[in-house]
Order: C-alpha cells, then structure tokens, then sequence
C-alpha cells in the first residue's frame, strides 16, 4: 500500500442517538415517495435535476469502472421521438408479447401503451450501461455493469425524491431506440427511461401496500 494511491477517509461521525434519529427520518420521508404517472407541465430548474445526477455519479461501482452514462433530455422534439418510438414498442407488447401472467400483474396500475407522461414531464433521463470501456487501444472490460448501474439508479430516484421531486421509472422493451434517437454509442445498452417533476396534483395512485419487512428481513 502506498500513499499516493490512498488519501485519508472523510467520514462524519455522529452520535448513536442522532444517527438512529436520522434512520428513522430517512424511513418515514422514504415511505412516503410514490412512482407517478401524472406530471405538471411547471419545470422545475434544471440544475435540481443535474445535482441528483451527480449524487447518483458517486454511487459504488465495480472496480471503480462507473460503468454508466445519464443522457438529460429536455427538447421537446425528441421527447415526442421517445414517445412515438416507446408507444411503438409497448403497443406491440401488449397486444402479444406480454403475458397473461404480466397483464394480469399491472392491471392494477392501469398501465397501457399510451405513454403521456414522455411528453408531458419536463425532464426524462435515459441512463445508459456500457458493457465496455472503449479506448484508443480497444475494448476494456468493465465488471458488475448492472449491479453498478442499479445502485446508481437507486440513488438516482432516492436524490431526486430527497429534493421534492417526482419520478416514474420506465422500461419499454426493447429499448435500443434510445441509442439511434440520443445518438449513443453501440458499447451503452439503455437501462431504463426515467421520468421526473413535479407531480400534477390533485392526483390518485394505486393503493399498494409494501411487504411487511419481517417476511423480507433476516437477521443471524
């Protein structure tokens, strides 16, 4: 180990006390954040979003590769190509590639190949994950792409929920239009389209219930 490829840990150590206080509060604010489908044409300042971003940027990754690109979309034009392009796809399964099994599942959600809300919304996010590093001497292999990109995600939606945001996470398969539309490069899969805001209001969501965490908590 040597000391020019370390540098000391900056870590804030808090009080027991404080910190089971600052857990509890974390819960409660997190209990409370719902997936939307409905968004306010009321546009939020973009650098609320580009913040969120960079949060999501620092998640952990797989040898540190940061196997992942956020593609911001604002223009309305390209929105409405997104949209036609994902209503094309979802159109086409429901109406055969589905399952019953899978429709049957979101029926209570009232999802359908009508995708409003790619238009609607003021921001939508299309979060890339590239199975490669491409370099002037070729491809280097990047390692635990989607466990990296989903944690990324996962404090993608938490940042954006934290700073009174709305969002809604959306995976139309495939999703390859993506990289012709946005104009990525063959070695960024699309990992999924989000969706963010402020909510229209008033409105409903499904009334869904969590598990109950002693059915998914272990404790040995």
């Amino acid at each position: 180990m040597t000391e020019d490829k370390f540098i000391p840990l900056e870590f804030n150590i808090i009080p027991e006390k404080q910190m089971l206080l600052n857990s509890k509060i974390f819960l409660e604010d997190l209990r409370k954040r719902r997936t939307v489908r409905e968004f306010s044409e009321e546009k939020p300042p973009e650098e609320i979003v580009i913040n969120c971003i960079k949060a999501a940027l620092s998640a952990p990754s797989g040898a540190n590769k940061q196997p992942w690109h956020f593609v911001l979309i604002k223009d309305s034009e390209v929105k409405e190509n997104i949209r036609e392009a994902a209503e094309a796809e979802e159109k086409e399964f429901y109406s055969g590639r589905a399952s019953d099994e899978w429709i049957e599942a979101v029926k209570p959600f009232g999802t359908n190949e009508i995708k409003e809300f790619l238009t609607k919304a003021p921001y939508l996010i299309a979060i890339f994950a590239e199975k490669y590093e491409q370099t002037g001497n070729g491809k280097l292999k990047n390692y635990y792409v989607s466990e990296s990109v989903g944690i990324a995600t996962g404090m993608f939606i938490t940042a954006l929920h934290f700073s009174g945001l709305a969002s809604l996470t959306h995976t139309p398969s495939p999703m390859n239009f993506l990289n012709r539309i946005l104009d990525r490069p063959e070695n960024e899969k699309p990992f999924l389209l989000l969706v963010t805001g402020y909510p229209k209001l008033p409105q409903y969501v499904p009334d869904i219930k969590k598990k109950d965490p002693a059915t998914t908590i272990t404790v040995i």
